[in-house]
């Protein structure tokens, strides 16, 4: 796995020395954009619309427009000067309860392992210690240039670093429009919704929950590549139920008979029969 990132955690005035690892990875599926007549993938080509010249790399500079059509130029050495201090140290400051985090402030997560031959014992007194008083760290770090928030938890016994947001970069609720207000909910109806949420409850397995699309997209690509004919698939069945009682007992008696019987819903338990092995995404 390729290290992202070199250097130390601040713990006080103990020093961890830590390799920085994505723990997630983006398999969406890209395709490319080509001529329609000679099937060539198309150079995108940086050109100045008032030189009408192509550019190099050599030819740009940084700016930030501060009003229309007005910037200001920003080079490597005004950045080296404001670069911050610690851009090898992720830098604990608090420690907190991960429930008081809200998930919309998690952004990208980050497996950290001790660097080779040193700091394993601070590495493991510090996972120790987190999980035994139940607190998550919240630390600063500065990852390619960009200094960032962060929170640093423990799972199965490794740390793992978490980007989140800064508090003015999440949008306030105020700003959503047309948010219900003072909706008066029947008393039955909460009831039954409830055992409704109570009938889908169960424990959290995150090996049960697939990427329908991308897969039905990996085995397209694979017919398209072998040859074979193309077949849209049918369209589900409209539902629709527009009385709230009528289909909140409609899912009640389906959920139930669903946990009495072991099933999956449906439609998706047709859609995974008959279906070859998908070729793995590049």
């Amino acid at each position: 796995m390729h290290t992202m990132w070199k250097g130390s955690i601040s713990f006080g005035l103990v020093n961890i020395p830590v390799k920085m690892f994505a723990a997630t990875e983006d398999k969406d599926i890209r395709f490319k954009t080509l001529h329609k007549k000679c099937r060539t993938p198309i150079r995108q080509e940086r050109v100045c619309p008032t030189c009408q010249e192509t550019i190099s790399p050599d030819d740009l500079v940084r700016g930030f427009e501060y009003e229309p059509g007005r910037f200001v130029l920003i080079d490597d050495e005004d950045l080296e000067a404001i670069k911050p201090a610690t851009a090898k140290t992720a830098e604990i400051l608090d420690f907190v309860d991960l429930r008081e985090i809200d998930p919309i402030y998690f952004d990208k997560s980050y497996y950290l392992a001790p660097q080779e031959n040193s700091g394993h014992k601070a590495y493991s007194l510090l996972c120790q210690a987190m999980q035994k008083t139940g607190r998550i760290a919240v630390a600063k770090i500065t990852i390619r240039s960009k200094q960032s928030l962060a929170v640093i938890r423990v799972l199965n016994n490794i740390l793992i670093l978490e980007t989140i947001f800064y508090p003015d970069e999440v949008r306030p609720v105020s700003l959503i429009p047309g948010i219900p207000q003072d909706v008066r909910i029947e008393e039955r109806e909460l009831a039954m919704a409830e055992q409704l949420i109570e009938n889908l409850t169960t424990e959290f397995r995150p090996e049960k929950y697939r990427d329908e699309y991308r897969e039905e997209l990996l085995e397209l690509i694979r017919k398209k590549a072998e040859g074979e004919e193309i077949v849209s698939a049918p369209e589900a069945p409209q539902r629709n139920v527009v009385d709230l009682m009528a289909a909140l007992q409609a899912s009640l008696q389906q959920t139930q008979e669903m946990r009495k019987q072991g099933k999956t819903p449906p439609g998706k338990e047709r859609a995974r029969k008959g279906k070859k092995q998908p070729i793995e995404a590049g």
